[in-house]
């Protein structure tokens, strides 16, 4: 379904991304490791579109998008929920959630599927933002915030969703949470891939894994097998 191919990715006159390859299949969730500077959010922003890359090509579906705009990509199905959630203060929740319903039900239209209704999608994962409806994005908490950037990006009905840092910052009870609903995504057709700093938590829900240091992947395979791997520990580790 994403085939990331050698891209490299400049911030400002920083070379980030170093040739970075990865795939994601379809059904799939693969997890994207590494500590806090290695290159997640800054792959996950070359795919979303976010910053240009310089080299390389990024597939979707079989049809480059490197050079699309990010709206363009959320178009062909691309769903995005940032590691800072995104969530617009001065909004309800219903409106912050109708941003990505008005996106989604064009989606519907052009992959020519029956017309359905993108909030029980995105309520089948998170259940409990059906009761935050009202209240406004300034008064969440962070648990609650990361649940409606990930209801509103399932409202764009994608076949491919970016998570940036699901977990952070969250509660142990709260990440259980997270990945009883990342795993309720998998089975709703949706393709994961997911950038996570912690290694055991992406393990326990990762059908694949890669490990990026300093912008350039150090392992890719089982989710258990990076749990053993020295090279994976001692950069996680900085």
């Amino acid at each position: 379904m994403l085939e990331v191919k050698a891209i490299d990715t400049y911030r400002g006159s920083a070379h980030i991304l170093n040739g970075v390859s990865l795939e994601v299949g379809s059904e799939e969730v693969v997890c994207l490791v590494g500590r806090n500077g290695a290159g997640k959010t800054t792959t996950i922003e070359s795919i979303m579109g976010f910053l240009p890359v310089s080299g390389g090509d990024i597939v979707f579906n079989g049809e480059s998008i490197a050079r699309l705009p990010p709206h363009e990509r959320a178009r062909r199905g691309i769903g995005f929920s940032p590691e800072d959630c995104g969530v617009f203060p001065e909004l309800s929740v219903d409106e912050n959630l109708m941003i990505g319903r008005w996106l989604g039900e064009e989606i519907v239209r052009k992959r020519g599927e029956l017309r359905r209704d993108p909030q029980d999608q995105a309520f089948a994962v998170f259940p409990e933002v059906r009761s935050l409806l009202a209240r406004q994005g300034l008064h969440l908490s962070g648990g609650q915030r990361k649940m409606v950037a990930v209801a509103r990006a399932m409202m764009l009905s994608p076949t491919l969703l970016l998570l940036d840092e699901a977990f952070e910052g969250l509660a142990p009870v709260v990440v259980n949470r997270f990945t009883e609903a990342v795993l309720k995504i998998k089975t709703l057709g949706v393709s994961i891939l997911m950038a996570e700093s912690h290694v055991a938590a992406a393990a326990r829900i990762g059908d694949r894994l890669y490990a990026i240091d300093r912008g350039e992947i150090i392992f890719h395979g089982p989710p258990q097998a990076a749990l053993s791997d020295e090279r994976v520990v001692r950069a996680l580790r900085g």
